[in-house]
């Protein structure tokens, strides 16, 4: 039975991409680096900022510091509230705390950031802790990182009641680098083939369907 439940945030409860393009976009006019592609920015919801700004874009690790300031002069601003909660979301967190569930974000997001967005969208009060990064990129930033963070901070003690529900894979080896399983949502921006490859435990349509799975294996463990 899972008694611990653990969310991502972009692309798990809410769909982040206009503020998150339009940040990257203001940090790169501001190097003179240019896109061809808007939904290019897609591989940006998910990993740590830092990382990936030297990954995708090449940038060394000066030029990545100076990418997520301006990134962040924007996000501050506004940028943060450029997003929407996906479907049905505050409907199926009221039902998993009236069945007694525990539940928990876990994400790569800074957790000031995190905990702003969560009550922006009303849905802060049914989390019973809010798990994200360290502000600085030096800090706790990878998932299995907060993933530890939340685990620990919830006192769970039996791995096997918690799950993380997320739609990339970091959320699949985040998780199983600290022993817990996954249901991965192919309503954010991950692929059936993505979720494959790292073997998610579960996969599922969306958070509704997310839903289903846990109420079927709670059933089915009495």
């Amino acid at each position: 039975m899972f008694r611990y439940i653990l969310f991502d945030l972009d692309g798990t409860l809410t769909d982040p991409f206009e503020g998150i393009s339009k940040c990257i976009i203001y940090a790169l006019d501001s190097l003179s680096v240019k896109i061809d592609d808007i939904s290019e920015l897609k591989c940006f919801i998910g990993p740590p900022l830092f990382e990936q700004f030297k990954d995708y874009f090449g940038f060394d690790d000066n030029t990545a510091e100076l990418a997520v300031k301006k990134y962040r002069e924007r996000y501050k601003i506004k940028g943060w509230k450029e997003c929407t909660l996906f479907n049905d979301v505050d409907k199926l967190l009221k039902k998993l705390k009236s069945e007694g569930k525990i539940l928990a974000v876990a994400t790569s997001k800074p957790e000031i950031f995190a905990e702003s967005i969560l009550e922006y969208l009303c849905i802060k009060q049914y989390f019973d802790f809010i798990g994200g990064a360290d502000i600085s990129h030096t800090g706790r930033n990878k998932k299995e990182d907060v993933v530890d963070y939340v685990l620990k901070n919830l006192s769970v003690s039996d791995k096997s009641e918690a799950v993380l529900i997320g739609d990339r894979f970091y959320d699949i080896e985040g998780a199983r680098a600290n022993g817990i399983r996954t249901i991965s949502v192919l309503s954010g921006y991950g692929s059936f083939e993505e979720f494959q490859l790292h073997n998610a435990d579960y996969i599922a349509e969306d958070l509704t369907d997310a839903v289903r799975i846990i109420n079927e294996i709670d059933q089915a463990s009495g």
